[in-house]
C-alpha cells in the first residue's frame, strides 16, 4: 500500500486543485479500456489521463507549404484529434497501454521517437504540415476545418510512409468492418527492417510458449482500426448510447474523434453518461528538439482539469479508434463488437466476415512507388491526384 502511494504522490500534489472535479460517486470511471474507481482512484485515474500525449494548437511553426499559415488556431483543431488517437496508438504499439508518464521523469527513448513524429515540421510524419498538406487530396484546402473521416483518410496515406511504426491502417466504410479484408492486409504487408527485428523477437517469445498452430501464422502488422460513424441525422439518436460507451471499455480502445461542427475533441472515456475529453483549442508556441535531440514534453500533457460534455450534446459525426498490436487482439475484439455492439436491434456498425460482393475489390494501400520523400511527395498535386483514385471508394456514405 506504501509503495502505491508514494508513486502517486506527486500527481496527487498535482492535481489536488481540481480533484473535486468528478462527483463523488461510487461510479466506474472508463479510460481507453481502463476502470477506475472514482470513489478510491481519483489520483490514479487522473495519472492516466494525464499521460495521453495532448496536442494543441500551436502558433510560430514554419509555414506550412512554404507559404501557408503558421498558426493552426481557429481550423486544426479536428487535425490534432487525430494526432492524439494516433499516438495513443503508437504508445500501446511500443510502450504497452499500462505505460504512465511522470512530470520531469526521464521515458523510454520511444517515448522520445513517439513524440517526434509529431512535430509541427514538414520534415515529421504526422506533423499539422503533412496531415494538411495530405488533406488537399481529400478536397480540404490548407487551412480549412477536417471532419472526423477526413483525418481518418489521412492518416491512412500518412502511415503509408511511416516506416518505423509500420501499421496498417483500416478506415472502415458504409457502417462496415471487413474481417477478411483487415486480415488480408495485416498479414500481406512486407516489414521494416525496425520492424523485423521486432517481429522476430516477438516470434522468438511466442515460439518458447506455443507450438500450436498459431506459431506457424504470417506475421500481423499493428492495426490501427478506425471506424467513421453518422449516429443520427442533426443529433445523436439516444439508442447508440450504450454501444457507444461499450468501445471504451473495450481494452483496445483508442477513444473517438468528434465534438460539436467545428468544434472537435479527442474522446477518451465516460462517466455515467458524460464523455471526458481532451481539447485542443488551446493555442501554443511550436517546440521543436532541443541541442541534445530531445524534446521538452511539459506542453504535450493537459494538466488541467479532464473535460466532460453529456453524451447527447455530441454531434452525431464521429470516428471509433482500435488498437490491435496482435492478431489474437483483432480476434479478441471481433468477439467483444459480436457480444456488445451487434447485439442492439438498431447496431451501431456491421462486423461481417466476408467482403461483401457488390463492393469494388478489396486492395491493401501500399506506398506508391515514387523516389522522394514522403514530405516531398504530399507537395505534388499531380501525384497527390494519383494516389487518391483508389480512395475513391473509401468516402463514408452518409
Amino acid at each position: 500500500m506504501e509503495s502505491v502511494l508514494s508513486k502517486y504522490e506527486n500527481q496527487i500534489t498535482i492535481f489536488s486543485d481540481y480533484l473535486e472535479d468528478f462527483p463523488d460517486t461510487d461510479e466506474l470511471v472508463w479510460i481507453l479500456g481502463k476502470q477506475h474507481l472514482l470513489k478510491t482512484e481519483k489520483s490514479k485515474l487522473l495519472s492516466d489521463i494525464s499521460a495521453r500525449l495532448w496536442f494543441t494548437y500551436r502558433r510560430k511553426f514554419s509555414p506550412i507549404g512554404g507559404t501557408g499559415p503558421s498558426s493552426d488556431a481557429g481550423w486544426g483543431c479536428m487535425l490534432r484529434c487525430g494526432q492524439m488517437m494516433l499516438a495513443q496508438a503508437l504508445i500501446c504499439r511500443h510502450l504497452g497501454r499500462d505505460w504512465n508518464w511522470e512530470k520531469q521523469k526521464e521515458q523510454p527513448k520511444e517515448y522520445q521517437r513517439i513524440l517526434q513524429c509529431f512535430l509541427d515540421r514538414k520534415d515529421c510524419c504526422y506533423s499539422i504540415h503533412q496531415m494538411a498538406q495530405m488533406g488537399v487530396g481529400e478536397g480540404k484546402s490548407i487551412g480549412e476545418w477536417f471532419g472526423p473521416n477526413t483525418v481518418a483518410q489521412v492518416l491512412k496515406k500518412l502511415a503509408l510512409f511511416d516506416e518505423w511504426n509500420s501499421l496498417a491502417v483500416y478506415v472502415s466504410m458504409d457502417n462496415t468492418v471487413v474481417i477478411e479484408d483487415i486480415k488480408k492486409m495485416c498479414r500481406a504487408s512486407p516489414l521494416s527492417a525496425d520492424t523485423a527485428a521486432e517481429s522476430h523477437r516477438d516470434s522468438l517469445n511466442a515460439s518458447t510458449q506455443s507450438k500450436g498452430p498459431s506459431a506457424c501464422r504470417p506475421a500481423w502488422k499493428p492495426l490501427l482500426l478506425i471506424v467513421p460513424l453518422r449516429l443520427g441525422i442533426n443529433q445523436i439518436n439516444p439508442v447508440y448510447v450504450d454501444a457507444f460507451k461499450e468501445c471504451f471499455k473495450m481494452p483496445q480502445s483508442l477513444g473517438a474523434l468528434g465534438g460539436k461542427p467545428n468544434n472537435a475533441y479527442y474522446f477518451i472515456g465516460f462517466l455515467g453518461d458524460e464523455l471526458i475529453f481532451l481539447d485542443p483549442h488551446t493555442t501554443q508556441n511550436f517546440v521543436d528538439t532541443e541541442e541534445n535531440g530531445m524534446v521538452d514534453d511539459q506542453t504535450f500533457h493537459c494538466l488541467q482539469p479532464p473535460q466532460r460534455m453529456n453524451i447527447l450534446n455530441l454531434d452525431p459525426s464521429v470516428a471509433l479508434g482500435f488498437f490491435c498490436k496482435e492478431e489474437k487482439d483483432f480476434d479478441s475484439w471481433c468477439s467483444l463488437v459480436q457480444k456488445e455492439i451487434l447485439k442492439e436491434n438498431l447496431r451501431m456498425f456491421e462486423l461481417v466476415q466476408k467482403h461483401p460482393p457488390h463492393w469494388p475489390p478489396f486492395v491493401p494501400p501500399a506506398k506508391p512507388e515514387v523516389t522522394t520523400t514522403g514530405a516531398e511527395f504530399i507537395d505534388s498535386t499531380e501525384h497527390l491526384e494519383e494516389f487518391d483514385l483508389e480512395e475513391d471508394f473509401e468516402i463514408l456514405s452518409i
